[in-house]
């Protein structure tokens, strides 16, 4: 954070008022911070309000704590701050976000440091761009500071700029220089407007005001020597050339540059002020798109389209982004690229010359010259970065490579605690991803169920996601205990590529979508779930439970949730599925039915099946009939039992009030009678997997061995700062304190406050949003 005193010295070029103003704020010794969470028990302040201290007032509250003055109360008020929940502000930053009225917006613009510290830089004389309600107009700052005198004691007020609108914008503004009556600077009649910080930019990203070479520093770019490559600016336009040598005429420091050729072929020399270069080439324009207009598509050798991760190399580094658009642009004849970057590091929201392309945050669209972009390396394999731009490794060539063309067998139970126990474990969070990241985990890490898909033939356009699957994800996962955060963004994209869904890079999908996807679009699965209802079968993926409002159930285990639903939607199952996938009763991601579940460790559905010998849910004989009645009564309803053997059922509804029920005769299997078994035989279905999801982040859990304390946590977020080019660090840990609630009784479970639960076994039992069930006779290994 850039410290009071150095930040004055920057701003004496910029505005001599506010130089001033800012002068005698920082002589007398304030200290400005910002808070950043809003504590339970205090009303007088919230999260992005602004407070001060005495750089050398005395503390009378101990450590953590600190005593502040608030910003924009009447009279003075103290009050004591975590320090934790504090970071420290220069004045000038204080002052312009002081200029927005909001918390909660002074609180999102100063975490956009990239807009905050851009500000930093603007001066008096600096073209900009300024946002008004829904429009943008060209203009100048003519004015930086207070726009008026605040009648309460603070030392600070809110730093505005006054802009003169420029071109075909005059007219627009709402001031002619004057605020109230007070005139700041002077223009025609409504050709000026006032705005914070927020709604200005500069026209061009490097768009050099009158700072110094204090403004190069802080873009963190090198001084320019005789030979560099430069870019310099214009006239709004960047140009690029070869510095010649250095000037200084009456104190200022001019770049003497040798250009390259223009549009007329010709070259020359021009002499420009340091502040306007830039050692190295940057790129022409900044802007985004994401409307393309396949007229201009081109297919070129490095295979690069719309929706394609790239990087582009630029003096000060590296930029990441997305191509959203190509084609040419006006004035120009090369093919070039609209970008999406990952950081506020361009100029516009997706316009060019006021002519929108695509339409993306303000700051993230970049133009360059289509070439000039590659694919993004942090999203290729090792044999991919060995070889030629100009060649694309097949994946016949990567799999040579990299020698896992074979299926690797799932990790067993002895193999959990070397393979996937720790950090970097499991597969890597990156941009929305935890919901593919969670139902992978889950489904492949330990379960061979779903493995037939991998290997089944499909139509040859989808063989390359197929072949992602299981060589970049499944056997990586499966052999080394861990899948990095690219392979899951090749699969997004590819994914995105095929057009089922535009935002698959970016944006958080449902599990059940991004399984439907894969299984049925992608790999023409045949579906898991087959239901007979009335005679009919319905053919699914996934099951949705529902319950009737009417319903007795409490504290409800995934068996009894099964059960009704299924009695309360008529349905049987017309086979035993080899993977059932359940997700609970909740509306949307917040709304829960249930405040816990209870998972079932075993899903017995032997009662469930259109077709097979029953038991009696009494005696364990062979059931002969069913009693939709019982079902309704509580004693039944909590155990989801309405199916008896003649001698029982007579028993049962010889009770008074049971004597109006109707039970039904149960189909017996032709020929059973006379070869039936002495005992009957259930079709038992175990759990292996359970995704959870609280406040949009899904995760997972894995029941991974016969014992109840044998499950572990998965989070491919666990860590969101500690990882590298935005990527996190993911995380599987051993979670046994699960047995412990699984062994308590009902009564005992339910009186568990969730937020004194051990460990995360509160995720499990009250965040559940996916069961996932196998039947362990039908998985390739087991």
């Amino acid at each position: 954070m850039t410290s009071a005193p150095a930040l004055s010295a920057i701003l004496y070029i910029y505005s001599p008022s506010l130089r001033r103003d800012l002068t005698i704020m920082t002589s007398t010794g304030y200290q400005f911070f910002i808070v950043t969470e809003t504590p339970e028990s205090h009303r007088h302040y919230h999260a992005g309000c602004i407070c001060y201290i005495h750089e050398h007032q005395p503390s009378f509250c101990f450590p953590p704590k600190l005593q502040v003055l608030v910003q924009h109360s009447l009279t003075p008020l103290y009050c004591e701050v975590d320090q934790r929940c504090l970071e420290e502000l220069s004045a000038y930053e204080a002052g312009l976000l002081l200029a927005l009225t909001d918390d909660s917006e002074r609180l999102k613009w100063f975490r956009e440091k990239d807009v905050l510290h851009r500000a930093l830089t603007l001066s008096e004389g600096t073209e900009v761009v300024v946002k008004e309600e829904r429009e943008k107009f060209n203009g100048i700052i003519r004015y930086i500071g207070n726009l008026s005198q605040s009648m309460s004691e603070d030392p600070l007020k809110g730093i505005f700029f006054g802009i003169e609108l420029q071109g075909e914008d005059k007219g627009k503004g709402n001031t002619d220089g004057r605020y109230h009556s007070d005139p700041l600077f002077t223009c025609d009649k409504d050709c000026g407007i006032f705005a914070p910080f927020s709604r200005v930019q500069p026209r061009c990203f490097n768009s050099f005001s009158p700072a110094g070479p204090e403004f190069s520093l802080h873009l963190k770019t090198e001084k320019p020597v005789p030979g560099d490559r430069v870019t310099y600016f214009i006239e709004n336009y960047c140009r690029y050339g070869m510095v010649v040598n250095f000037q200084e005429k009456d104190a200022k420091h001019f770049v003497l540059i040798s250009t390259d050729t223009d549009a007329t072929g010709k070259t020359g020399e021009v002499e420009v002020p340091l502040q306007f270069v830039v050692k190295g080439e940057w790129p022409a324009e900044c802007d985004l798109i994401d409307i393309y207009n396949p007229a201009v598509e081109q297919k070129i050798d490095l295979d690069l389209s719309v929706n394609s991760l790239v990087e582009v190399s630029l003096g000060t580094g590296s930029l990441y982004g997305i191509i959203r658009w190509i084609g040419t642009l006006p004035g120009r004849q090369e093919i070039m690229a609209g970008l999406e970057l990952e950081k506020d590091m361009g100029m516009s929201d997706g316009t060019f010359k006021k002519v929108s392309f695509f339409q993306c945050p303000p700051g993230r669209a970049l133009f360059v010259k289509y070439s000039s972009c590659r694919p993004d390396a942090r999203f290729l394999n090792d044999g991919d970065k060995c070889v030629s731009p100009k060649h694309k490794v097949t994946d016949t060539e990567r799999q040579q490579s990299t020698g896992k063309m074979d299926p690797v067998a799932p990790i067993t139970t002895d193999q959990v605690d070397q393979m996937l126990i720790g950090q970097m474990k499991g597969i890597q969070g990156h941009c929305n991803s935890c919901y593919m990241d969670a139902a992978l985990f889950s489904l492949f890490s330990c379960s061979s169920v779903l493995d037939s898909m991998l290997f089944k033939s499909i139509q040859p356009e989808n063989a390359p996601i197929q072949r992602t699957l299981l060589n970049d994800i499944i056997n990586p996962l499966r052999s080394e205990g861990f899948v990095e955060g690219r392979h899951i963004m090749k699969l997004r994209q590819q994914l995105q590529n095929h057009g089922y869904c535009q935002s698959f890079t970016t944006e958080e999908k449902d599990p059940e979508e991004f399984l439907t996807i894969i299984m049925h679009q992608i790999l023409a699965l045949d579906p898991l779930l087959k239901l007979s209802a009335g005679g009919k079968v319905q053919e699914s993926y996934c099951y949705q439970i529902f319950l009737e409002q009417n319903h007795r159930l409490v504290l409800p285990t995934v068996q009894q949730l099964l059960e009704h639903s299924f009695h309360s939607a008529g349905l049987k199952l017309a086979e035993v599925p080899s993977c059932l996938i359940l997700q609970m009763p909740r509306f949307g991601k917040k709304f829960k039915m249930f405040d816990k579940i209870i998972p079932s460790l075993e899903l017995d559905i032997t009662s469930l099946l259109s077709e097979g010998a029953q038991q009696c849910i009494l005696c364990g004989n062979l059931a002969q009939e069913e009693c939709n009645d019982c079902f309704e009564e509580p004693v039944f309803s909590q155990t989801g039992c309405k199916i008896f053997c003649t001698t029982c059922s007579a028993q049962v509804h010889s009770h008074p009030q049971r004597r109006t029920h109707k039970p039904a005769a149960l189909e017996i299997p032709e020929g059973y009678m006379a070869r039936r078994p002495r005992t009957l035989t259930k079709d038992i279905m175990e759990l292996f997997g359970v995704l959870c999801i609280e406040t949009s982040h899904y995760v997972s859990f894995l029941k991974y061995g016969p014992n109840s304390h044998e499950w572990i946590f998965f989070d491919s977020m666990a860590d969101r700062e500690g990882g590298t080019d935005g990527f996190n660090i993911p995380e599987v840990r051993g979670c046994p304190e699960v047995g412990k609630y699984l062994d308590m009784s009902p009564a005992e479970l339910a009186n568990q406050n969730p937020r004194e639960m051990n460990g995360v076994a509160k995720r499990l039992f009250c965040d559940a949003y996916m069961y996932l069930y196998q039947s362990t006779s039908m998985c390739l290994y087991h």
